[in-house]
Parts: structure tokens; sequence; C-alpha cells
């Protein structure tokens, strides 16, 4: 039987690449969709992750697929979660991957805010592209380099457009706690333990707001564990599309 297809959401400020070292860890036959979000047809619009999700939807119906897994990173994460609010008949499974379920304080919504309006100013990706480092973990920097020369290489080829309206969105997404709680179907949390964006203690948080939740924490790696260290990650996804085909309608 072919498994049920595994949608990849990615982080900011990067695209779907950041997945491609986990779906080649992925078991062989597994599908995959991993689309890059905002796609341009949204970028004119008013910024909002639940558009982001309605667009995801539609590809997903649009490619013949009635029941998936989700999975998000980061950014994704919040994607998945809307996803999950507002087509629950289509999310079988959910993964969170170094995000959370709680909505920006007031102060960070401002950060973000205040990043899009210097990325509409400059043009360009520079106001972010300094925050790379803090995506990784203390081990990934100093023994692995070439994984920062990676993502920042990746954060240069984004579009100025795309970068502040993901900031604008993540902005004003709410607290969808209360969906993770909801959600019937299985669902994995993954942090890495040298995560100082949305660190353990928010995995644990979404951990404890599900029943059916498994927790896998990642050593020596930071916020992007898909990038850092994908093994255990495509392990643990492998693991949630067979909790989630054993639970499938027969």
């Amino acid at each position: 039987m072919t498994p049920t297809p595994l949608v990849l959401l990615h982080a900011f400020p990067l695209d779907h690449r950041v997945w491609d070292d986990v779906v080649a860890a992925l078991p062989p036959g597994q599908p995959v969709i991993a689309p890059d979000v905002p796609d341009a047809d949204l970028l004119g619009g008013r910024p909002s992750l639940d558009d982001a999700a309605d667009r995801v939807a539609a590809q997903v119906r649009a490619a013949g697929h009635a029941r998936v897994v989700v999975a998000g990173l980061s950014m994704g994460g919040y994607v998945a979660l809307a996803l999950a609010e507002r087509h629950p008949g289509l999310v079988a499974g959910l993964g969170l991957l170094d995000t959370r379920s709680t909505a920006d304080a007031p102060e960070a919504a401002a950060r973000r805010l205040a990043t899009a309006d210097a990325v509409d100013a400059a043009g360009s990706v520079d106001p972010v592209r300094g925050a790379v480092a803090g995506l990784l973990g203390g081990t990934t920097r100093t023994r692995r380099p070439q994984v920062e020369e990676r993502v920042t290489a990746w954060v240069d080829e984004q579009p100025p457009a795309r970068v502040a309206w993901s900031q604008r969105a993540m902005a004003a997404r709410p607290d969808r706690t209360p969906v993770l709680e909801a959600f019937a179907g299985p669902v994995l949390v993954v942090v890495g333990a040298e995560d100082e964006v949305t660190g353990p203690e928010h995995a644990q948080h979404m951990a404890a707001a599900s029943a059916s939740a498994r927790l896998v924490v990642v050593p020596a790696a930071g916020h992007l564990t898909a990038v850092e260290d994908p093994a255990p990650v495509a392990a643990a996804l492998a693991e949630l599309v067979a909790r989630s085909d054993a639970t499938a309608p027969r």
C-alpha cells in the first residue's frame, strides 16, 4: 500500500529546499509535496497564513489527494496548524518541528512588522540575513560551518516580497493551541536541543496539548533540525506517516 502523502512546509526565511536531505532519507516510495509558501499569487494580497494554508490545501486536492500528513518547520508549523483548523478532513497527521502553537507577544509582532518594513525599504533580504546564525545550533556552527553557508545562500535567493509578506503574516497569526488540543490524529513534535528560537519549552507545551503527541528532541541541533540533522527527522516523520496510516478509515 502506498503511504499517505507527506506535505512538508518550510521555515522562514527559506523555501522548500530545507527539506531536501529529509526527503532523501525517507523510505522509498513515500509521496511528498513540498510547496513554497507563499506562492507568487498570494504576494499581491493581505499577508495571511490562513490564505497560505488554503492555497496549500487547494494544491493538495488538485494533485488528487483527499488525506495527507502535514509537517511544518518553524513558520511551516504555523501554516500546518492553520491547515488543521481550516481543513480538518484533509489532515490525517500533524508534525510540528521547531515551532510553537501560541501567538506572538505584542513586542515580537512589532519586531516582525519593523523587519518587513526594513526589507521593503531596502528592496533586499539584507535585514534578515544576519539572523541565519541564530537559526542554527552552536554545535552546527562550530563543527559544520558549511551548513551556515548553505542556509545563507538560500536566504540570499529569496524574493524580498516573500520575506516581508511572511513576517507580516506571522505577526498576525492567532494562538492555535486549541486547534492542537482538538486535533484527533497522531501528532509529532520535534525540537533541536540547541534551538534558541522556539526551544524545548515550546515543544513541551505543544506535546502536553495533544494526547497523541510524540516528542522527539534532536541533540546538537538548533532551530533548523531538518537541515542540521535530517536523519532523525526523516525517521520521526516516517513513523508519523505509519501512525496516520494505522488509524486511517477502512
